[in-house]
């Protein structure tokens, strides 16, 4: 007897790579090639899951108050502005430093958007991770956040989707209300949102951005004051300056304070000093836009660094604390 052949299998339609969706890493790939995703087109998206954008930011206005926002401002909100201008039916779009329940975006009753900064990256772009969820918030309903997902490998960033010559004006808060817009929302929130609200305010530490100089916001702690300033400059040539000012005794801002160190975030730096507890934020405000030239001074020279300019300079690297 001869053999039955085998039924015809029905091809699958084989998709371009753009219209790949993203599924997970176990499942059939949906290009129909038969194998698992993580095996096919999800190799590509993985890789670039590990591709790390070091400056996310860069590019759009108030990049340092960005890195600020993210890392160093407990509560905080900016108005955005879109490209092209807001959608129908959107009467806004904040950007926020937290949202309840860790929100990466929520949509308002009234159709306006918040959207949440202080959020994990999928991508390694928090930039591309937070234009997917800003997207996604301004065609969600009315009164319902964004959830978080992994983020497709190819798609907009923040700086395609907003107006990169629009006004950044951080407006720090000493708490989270700003979560719900008025009085009458406050009594009707749920308890899960009035207990995070009160649990995020417990937690804040009192922060105000000075108004002299850019990116600079002072802190109050239990022990001492802070002043944690965020620069634009590259990294080798403000370690090299800083290093000269502290060399020469010139790198604090006043009696009792002291340059102890720097952060390194979302490749910028971020020089912290210690402040005695009494210092306020307005103490502060002349002695950090004086240093503010004494930097520039320093930054202007090519003079090879000194013997002791070398050792306060391995002494700022070494107090140096990397945060993303």
């Amino acid at each position: 007897m001869a053999k039955k052949r085998p039924a015809a299998k029905t091809a699958k339609p084989q998709l371009k790579n753009g219209e790949i969706p993203v599924v997970g890493a176990r499942e059939p790939c949906p290009c129909g090639s038969g194998r698992r995703y993580k095996a096919c087109h999800g190799a590509a998206a993985a890789h670039a899951v590990t591709e790390h954008v070091a400056r996310p930011f860069e590019g759009l206005p108030g990049e340092c108050d960005w890195v600020a926002l993210r890392e160093l401002v407990p509560a905080a909100t900016i108005p955005l502005t879109l490209k092209g201008g807001l959608p129908e039916g959107v009467p806004s779009v904040t950007l926020v430093t937290v949202l309840p329940m860790a929100w990466p975006a929520l949509r308002r009753e009234d159709g306006s958007v918040l959207l949440g900064l202080q959020n994990d990256s999928t991508t390694g772009d928090l930039a591309r991770d937070m234009a997917d969820t800003l997207e996604r918030a301004l065609v969600a309903e009315p009164g319902t956040p964004v959830a978080a997902r992994r983020v497709p490998a190819e798609g907009p960033r923040l700086q395609d989707l907003l107006d990169t010559d629009g006004v950044f004006e951080p407006v720090v808060h000493t708490g989270f209300e700003f979560w719900i817009p008025d009085a009458e929302s406050a009594q009707s929130a749920s308890p899960e949102i009035a207990a995070s609200l009160e649990r995020a305010n417990a937690a804040a530490i009192p922060t105000v951005k000075l108004a002299g100089v850019d990116a600079a916001y002072w802190c109050e702690t239990p022990d001492k004051n802070h002043l944690r300033w965020v620069m634009p400059h590259p990294e080798e040539k403000l370690l090299d300056a800083l290093a000269r000012l502290h060399a020469a005794g010139t790198s604090s801002l006043g009696e009792g304070t002291r340059l102890v160190g720097s952060f390194r975030a979302h490749g910028l730096v971020v020089p912290v000093w210690d402040l005695p507890t009494g210092v306020s934020a307005d103490d502060v405000e002349k002695p950090a836009a004086e240093f503010a030239e004494r930097l520039a001074t320093a930054l202007a020279s090519d003079a090879p660094l000194t013997a002791d300019e070398r050792r306060a300079r391995g002494g700022l690297t070494n107090r140096q604390v990397t945060l993303s």
